[in-house]
């Protein structure tokens, strides 16, 4: 929080500054539209950092679905404070309540087919963990954290090692303990991931008849692998390919083909006494 707000004030807001050091004021927050709110504990600290005397009371839950019009918080306190937080806060509740609410669609789209959302690593740089919480918060799962946390061997991978065996032999040989995922563009090369024993497979742009075919290979085998189909997947097309039996769908558009919701702040100054 206090990196994004040395972003927006800097040395000191001069705008603010123009309001009496004494008057107090409160705000409330509305949705313009529709959303999955997402972004409470980001909204709260912004304000927290600039003035811990800022009362803060929200009228709706995280992960709640709210509507148009709906108030979703009220601030009240100190007026310079509440002006110089409200870009950075509002930004931040915007974004991931953006975030979540395009996951919950997707969630919403697959409900009872035994297939789950998942996230990617194409997020808003620094905002990652923020946009992986709100990916949570709707329901979705979370993908690995960024290259530490999990193997993803994707094309260039491949091309580097030499063959997919390859790459996944370079991969125990440094013992590591975590799931081994190939990332794979036809049936070859899912079939040569299955052989080289790979702990989960990523079916990159397959068609459906040929994400029906990974899935009955893969069943038929003794401890099948885990399928994650991954490439052009819309909110139209999502649940036709959770029912191709796969186990996950990644998308990166819930992070990076952002809608971020219209929220207003209401301000008014307390009377003076």
């Amino acid at each position: 929080m206090r990196r994004a707000l040395a972003e927006d004030v800097g040395s000191g807001d001069l705008t603010a500054e123009l309001v009496p050091a004494e008057a107090r004021a409160s705000a409330q927050v509305l949705t313009r539209e529709p959303a999955v709110l997402c972004g409470r504990p980001w909204f709260d600290a912004v304000f927290r950092a600039l003035e811990p005397l800022i009362r803060i009371e929200w009228f709706a839950a995280e992960g709640a679905e709210v509507r148009a019009n709906d108030v979703l918080v009220r601030v009240s306190g100190p007026a310079r404070a509440i002006l110089t937080g409200e870009r950075t806060a509002l930004n931040l509740l915007q974004t991931l309540s953006g975030t979540a609410t395009a996951a919950r669609r997707f969630v919403e789209a697959v409900a009872g087919t035994g297939c789950r959302i998942l996230d990617t690593r194409k997020t808003l740089p620094g905002l990652r963990t923020a946009q992986k919480y709100a990916v949570a918060v709707a329901g979705a799962t979370n993908h690995r954290q960024g290259l530490f946390d999990a193997i993803l061997i994707k094309e260039n991978h491949i091309l580097a090692a030499g063959s997919i065996a390859a790459a996944l032999n370079a991969a125990r040989q440094r013992g590591s303990r975590v799931k081994v995922e190939v990332e794979v563009e036809s049936l070859a090369e899912f079939e040569a991931a299955l052989t080289a024993g790979a702990d989960m497979a990523l079916l990159d742009e397959f068609s459906h008849s040929d994400l029906v075919a990974a899935v009955q290979l893969n069943r038929a085998r003794g401890s099948p692998m885990i399928l994650e189909a991954s490439g052009g997947v819309t909110l139209e097309t999502v649940r036709d390919v959770a029912l191709t039996g796969v186990d996950f769908i990644s998308t990166g558009s819930i992070t990076k083909h952002l809608h971020a919701i219209d929220l207003s702040m209401r301000f008014t100054l307390a009377d003076r006494k």
